[in-house]
């Protein structure tokens, strides 16, 4: 429990006043870049503040200079910190709606065109959603999804949601699947208490959605991608 808590620490003593100054100051310039880089290095510090490792592969795999969607697995609270300063230049995430109501935080994520999604299974909210994030792509970010939308409690890959595939299929950007591993054992679903120790991040070959006649074919290849990487 003790390194949850020198994460939470961390997280407050860092990421508050990052914020209380970055957003004022974001909004005067008109990017969201400051702020990002100063939110991702307060989550880097708080990850070893707490004694949490990270090791990269796979960088090689992610197109030079081109927006693409990251598709992770999604075992722990831990997974979102983790992936998201390891992606190269700048991310966006699909999350809860609820969360972009979190003071501060909400503002912040706003700014950096975060991707809100409801958890009912309205077409209208599901159609704002990857209106969203086309916008984004467009801005020159990437995109960050968790398809299983839960954490899995055994680590086998859930059902994927089909939200982040037709975003790929209309905007054409690149997926890169993305297997995280070692976070299960820190952090399992249902507890707050982190085992500190290196959690890895895979970067998997890119897959054009252009080289797929079908949405359903797309996601069969991203998520046998995963399978097999995690097999290994």
């Amino acid at each position: 429990m003790f390194a949850s808590l020198r994460l939470l620490f961390a997280f407050l003593v860092l990421g508050v006043p990052a914020a209380l100054v970055g957003i004022p100051l974001s909004a005067m310039r008109g990017n969201f870049d400051t702020m990002y880089r100063w939110g991702m290095g307060s989550i880097r510090s708080g990850l070893r503040f707490a004694g949490i490792g990270v090791r990269v592969e796979g960088l090689e795999n992610i197109p030079p200079g081109v927006s693409c969607i990251f598709m992770s697995n999604h075992v722990s609270n831990l997974d979102p910190p983790i992936l998201l300063p390891v992606i190269p230049g700048m991310a966006s995430v699909f999350l809860k709606k609820s969360l972009m109501k979190i003071p501060l935080l909400g503002t912040a994520m706003r700014m950096g065109k975060y991707v809100p999604v409801s958890r009912g299974h309205s077409r209208e909210e599901a159609e704002k959603s990857v209106a969203a994030a086309k916008d984004a792509l467009r801005s020159g970010l990437h995109i960050a999804v968790f398809p299983e939308g839960t954490r899995s409690p055994d680590g086998k890959l859930l059902p994927f949601k089909k939200g982040a595939f037709f975003l790929a299929a209309e905007t054409g950007a690149p997926m890169i699947p993305v297997v995280i591993q070692g976070t299960r054992e820190m952090m399992p679903k249902g507890t707050l208490k982190i085992k500190p120790s290196v959690a890895v991040v895979r970067f998997l070959s890119a897959i054009e959605p252009k080289d797929f006649a079908t949405r359903e074919e797309l996601m069969l290849a991203v998520r046998g991608a995963m399978e097999r990487a995690l097999a290994e």
